[in-house]
């Protein structure tokens, strides 16, 4: 390498040094500028409680006035020096340093101390550079770039009593993936809470748009709130298509994690009309109906949302169908409970008998239409009336005993609100809540508890269609966007044969007798279904003939199961109706037989 090479060499080694060091030095600059701005008032705080110390206690024979002086000296002590001023401290001490204490030294100290020099701007350049690089890549757009000014504390010392925002004082604000956070001192009788309400206050300093959304929470210590402004989501830029391959519920625009829910939890899904409660509960649905020990079942009075699946699940568009399907669930529900092995909490979902997933979309409709269904009977004396059957019941009873028996129920409503859109029996039960958009603060709190909106679980401010949140006890409150599923992919998806207790299968459980279902009662055996078989064992072990309604209380079961389980054995022969209505069994009785 040539002598001007090497020149030209060194020389840009020195610009890029000196370049880094430059940019470093305003770093740190600004840095400073921003801790001073920020600590300088909680020195002036010190001062003002240490001279009313001092009135207090002239003498200083209380702990008051040490307190107050030890806090003020912390207070300075916190503040930093200007770069300038830091530096030339710094080459000061180093200057009288080594006009004192070098010329005393041997040769080899000076050799070992030059080393130990070295290595500690060595170590100092690699830490400042650690320390302040920026590790995000982010670069803020003009609208961030305005707004980060605006956050600044002195700017927001200057205007914010003009503004009725006295007392509070931002700290640094710092650009993330999810946006712009900065934390918020208050000063006073401000609260998080109260800082909240004045929201508009807030967007008016700042001069932020509209429709930007701001979140204010409170702080991580005492006396200090969070101001997020989502300028941006993590989830920009992915692809939020559904496919096989990406299979999660969405993404979180905090984080930019894949956010996804498992089987075996009893779900919430609401939002207003139009928030996507229907395209962010298809990747859930297709999760339901995939595998071989999975089954789905679609309660949709709405008759549009369940005609997709119906080549997957099992679909009910009819208040009767409804009640129909729900006494099916619930006689397999206790039937599983009634064999499962002792010891065993859960049922083992199998290919004959898999997981059950029962969806209810639209609750409120359900609990209107299917409430009062009419059904006609025969009475003791032949005549037929008719009688009112209710699915409530039954569902009320597989959220609450479902989940031990591997049939799971998700509830969705675009009426969160106890009573008309969830049942009241149903709401304690739920385990993860999905909320999109919702109207008020009132329904977010029912969706997704009454502290929702203190810890900043404001669904009422979602954008729609497509963002939710997800409280299943582990997440924070950040948004979700959900993953969009074609209503083309749905249908296109291949077919599975729907759950019905009509197919024939045979179930062995540790200690209990083989169990066979098959469609209709054999000539010789009444069916062993397992709401007949209870039934007809009830009726037996009786001391004497009882009556129908005592069937329900001694089985268990629900009144549209017994009545028809009572139907199938009266068909067959093998129970006998008295005049007075009260039941007996044939079979081994030879008296009634003849």
């Amino acid at each position: 390498m040539s002598q001007s090479q090497v020149w030209r060499t060194h020389r840009q080694y020195v610009t890029t040094a000196a370049r880094w060091t430059a940019d470093h030095w305003r770093k740190e600059a600004d840095r400073r500028r921003a801790l001073r701005a920020e600590r300088k008032p909680l020195v002036r705080d010190a001062r003002r409680a240490l001279a009313t110390a001092r009135a207090i206690d002239p003498e200083g024979v209380t702990p008051l006035r040490h307190r107050a002086e030890r806090e003020l000296r912390t207070a300075k002590r916190r503040v930093p020096d200007p770069m300038w001023l830091f530096a030339t401290k710094t080459a000061a001490a180093l200057g009288i340093a080594g006009y004192v204490w070098l010329p005393q030294v041997s040769a080899r100290a000076w050799v070992w101390s030059a080393v130990a020099v070295v290595a500690a701007v060595t170590a100092f350049t690699v830490w400042v550079a650690v320390r302040e690089r920026d590790t995000t890549g982010l670069k803020p757009t003009a609208e961030e770039s305005a707004l980060l000014k605006r956050l600044q504390p002195q700017h927001w010392k200057d205007h914010a009593e003009q503004r009725g925002l006295a007392g509070t004082l931002t700290g640094r604000p710092k650009l993330t993936e999810a946006g712009i956070v900065c934390a918020v001192r208050l000063d006073g009788q401000w609260t998080p809470t109260k800082l909240r309400a004045a929201e508009d206050h807030i967007r008016a300093l700042l001069g932020a748009r509209t429709s930007l959304r701001i979140q204010i929470k409170a702080g991580k210590q005492g006396g200090w709130a969070e101001l997020t402004l989502r300028t941006r989501s993590a989830a920009d830029g992915d692809d939020l298509t559904w496919t096989p391959e990406r299979r999660s519920l969405g993404i979180d625009t905090v984080t930019g994690e894949q956010v996804t829910v498992p089987l075996g939890e009893r779900l919430l899904i609401a939002g207003r009309s139009g928030a996507g409660k229907s395209v962010a509960s298809r990747p859930l649905l297709y999760d339901a109906s995939e595998g071989a020990t999975n089954a789905l079942v679609i309660i949709d009075l709405k008759r549009v949302e369940g005609r997709l699946w119906d080549h997957r699940a099992r679909v009910t568009s009819t208040p009767h169908e409804v009640v129909d399907v729900v006494d099916e669930l619930e006689t397999e529900m206790l039937d599983r409970l009634s064999i499962l092995p002792k010891g065993q909490d859960t049922w083992t979902p199998t290919a004959d008998r898999p997981r059950i997933t029962v969806v209810v979309d639209e609750g409120a409709e359900v609990m209107t239409a299917a409430d009062k269904v009419p059904y006609e009977t025969e009475t003791s004396d032949g005549k037929t009336r008719t009688v009112n059957r209710s699915a409530l019941p039954g569902l009320e009873s597989l959220a609450r005993m479902g989940r031990a028996a591997c049939i799971d129920l998700w509830w969705m409503t675009q009426k969160p609100t106890i009573g008309d859109g969830i049942p009241k029996q149903i709401a304690p039960q739920i385990g993860v809540s999905i909320c999109l958009a919702v109207r008020t603060p009132a329904e977010a709190r029912v969706v997704l508890g009454e502290d929702a909106q203190a810890k900043g679980w404001n669904a009422d401010e979602l954008p729609v269609p497509g963002v939710a949140l997800i409280r299943d006890g582990k997440r924070k409150p950040d948004p979700v966007k959900v993953r969009y599923m074609d209503k083309a992919v749905v249908i296109a998806l291949p077919d599975r044969t729907p759950w019905s207790r009509t197919v024939a299968t045979t179930v062995e459980a540790a200690g209990a007798p083989t169990l066979t279902l098959v469609k209709g009662p054999a000539p010789d055996e009444p069916a062993t279904d397992g709401a007949v078989a209870r039934v007809l064992k009830a009726i037996e072990t009786a001391d004497e003939p009882v009556r129908q309604k005592d069937l329900v209380t001694l089985t268990g079961l629900s009144k549209g199961a017994v009545s028809k389980a009572v139907k199938t054995l009266t068909t067959g022969g093998t129970v006998i109706r008295a005049l007075d209505g009260r039941l007996t069994a044939t079979r081994g009785d030879d008296t009634a037989a003849a």
